[in-house]
């Protein structure tokens, strides 16, 4: 049996968007699965969209999301050639044609289509043109494309492992443009011919490409070679049922990085949307690869939730180990609001400050960027500068601040727990509650009404800041 051969093929003329991502995604798993390669390759023949930034960010984004490619990139431009040269054997095999219809005959052919209740078509009059037809039109100037002669009678039958059997008229399926009049190679020639040559055995890509199985058949049959396995996934929608749109979550992978996922969870996420294994959530990489089954794959639009997404990262992040998670933030700064400022802050006193915070950080953070709003503090230089509420709230407890701050002075030992009992013992001295002392407290070591464990801030903080900050904000 032949190794499995898979294939991710974007064209690089705008970002890596979701629905890519899950393509790859399962591309990449189906090659895992079965011993295979996933191939990737850059569909740049639109010279005038296509850019070297949006092929950076495809690599990159797929770098990211840890799904590595076998072999070297392939670039379909660069096979123009070999394309054109398939386009020339199915003309000498009689397979193919010239076709000299002129732009304007091509608009009458649609527009009386349309008048008849017809999907437009070419009508197939250059099929069979006679030598004195082809010297006409070659005497007025009539540069032709290049045709299949696509069957016209019968049926095309798709056996793909999502959508089932689909059965296409071939009356309904014209013969379809090979070269343009330029000489450059279509997408649909360009497609058959490069997956059969890096051998792609299993097809997977959007359900948006089946009526262009059907069409991509009739080259594969008229050059004698074997027809890939089909796989057609739906595409994603919205939460609200209608088609992805910027607005739900079409946005490119480096977006989500920025909106600080991991990309394990981003992985996970992406393979329960339109698969799945019973109620399961949560997979790892491994165990994704062993169940992932193309038969499993629904034929109904999967939808996009951002909240789920959410969730499901702030469970990854839970469960990550405290030093790969304070990796994971720092190697995200570069993409988040003031990360850049914390990357130069960062020496190895505030990384171990960092790693020692995050088991009280990540127990309320969703995602990274949530993380490295909560680890301000850590960065924060006096006099902070307060929220509103907290200003608030400092105004309120200044007094508890000032009585406090001496007892906190006198302590011998500077941990969480030893704070905690000076802060009680404050609190029932003076007759007032804990959170009477804890909230102005708060305020005034990070600026915030929210934080992390109040005594774990100050452990994390140290002696000489916290008090500094204390005293910043009491007066004393």
């Amino acid at each position: 049996m032949s190794t499995p051969v898979t294939r991710f093929a974007p064209s690089p003329t705008g970002f890596l968007h979701i629905g890519g991502a899950r393509t790859a995604l399962f591309n990449w798993l189906y090659a895992r699965k079965n011993g295979g390669k996933m191939l990737l390759r850059i569909e740049d023949t639109d010279r005038e969209r296509s850019t070297d930034a949006a092929i950076k960010e495809i690599i990159d984004g797929l770098a990211w999301l840890g799904l590595k490619w076998d072999d070297d990139v392939i670039y379909q431009f660069s096979r123009a050639s070999r394309h054109a040269e398939v386009a020339q054997e199915l003309l000498t095999k009689g397979a193919a044609y010239h076709c000299y219809a002129t732009p304007e005959e091509l608009t009458e052919m649609r527009d009386l289509a349309r008048k008849e209740g017809r999907p437009p078509r070419y009508d197939g009059r250059w099929r069979e043109a006679s030598p004195e037809q082809v010297a006409e039109a070659q005497a007025r100037g009539v540069k032709p494309v290049v045709r299949l002669k696509a069957p016209q009678t019968g049926e095309t039958v798709i056996e793909d492992a999502v959508q089932g059997r689909v059965v296409f008229p071939n009356k309904d399926l014209d013969d379809l443009v090979l070269l343009r009049s330029d000489g450059t190679p279509t997408y649909m020639l360009a497609v058959v011919v490069d997956d059969h040559d890096m051998g792609v055995t299993q097809i997977i890509r959007g359900d948006d490409h089946l009526t262009n199985a059907a069409r991509q058949s009739h080259i594969y049959q008229a050059m004698g070679w074997a027809i890939p396995a089909w796989a057609h996934i739906p595409l994603i929608h919205g939460a609200d049922g209608a088609k992805l749109s910027k607005r739900h979550g079409a946005l490119g992978v480096d977006a989500y990085r920025a909106m600080g996922y991991l990309p394990e969870a981003l992985r996970n996420y992406l393979v329960r949307l339109g698969w799945s294994q019973g109620d399961r959530e949560f997979f790892s990489t491994s165990e994704m690869i062993e169940a992932f089954d193309l038969a499993q794959v629904h034929r109904s639009p999967a939808r996009f939730d951002f909240v789920k997404l959410e969730n499901m990262n702030g469970h990854y992040m839970r469960a990550a180990d405290d030093a790969e998670l304070t990796q994971a933030l720092i190697d995200t700064w570069p993409y988040l609001a003031r990360g850049p400022e914390k990357l130069a802050a960062l020496d190895d006193r505030k990384r171990a400050q960092l790693l020692k915070a995050m088991p009280g950080l990540k127990e309320r953070a969703k995602t990274l960027v949530q993380l490295s709003d909560s680890a301000d503090y850590l960065f924060d230089q006096r006099p902070l500068k307060l929220e509103p509420k907290a200003a608030e709230l400092i105004a309120k407890g200044r007094a508890h601040l000032a009585a406090l701050h001496p007892r906190l002075a006198a302590l011998t030992e500077w941990t969480a727990a030893a704070t905690e009992a000076a802060v009680r013992a404050q609190a029932e001295e003076s007759g007032a509650k804990l959170g009477d002392l804890a909230q102005p407290l708060r305020a005034a070591l990070t600026g915030k009404t929210t934080s992390p464990g109040i005594f774990d801030v100050l452990e994390t903080l140290g002696r000489d800041e916290s008090l500094a900050r204390i005293a910043d904000q009491a007066g004393v």
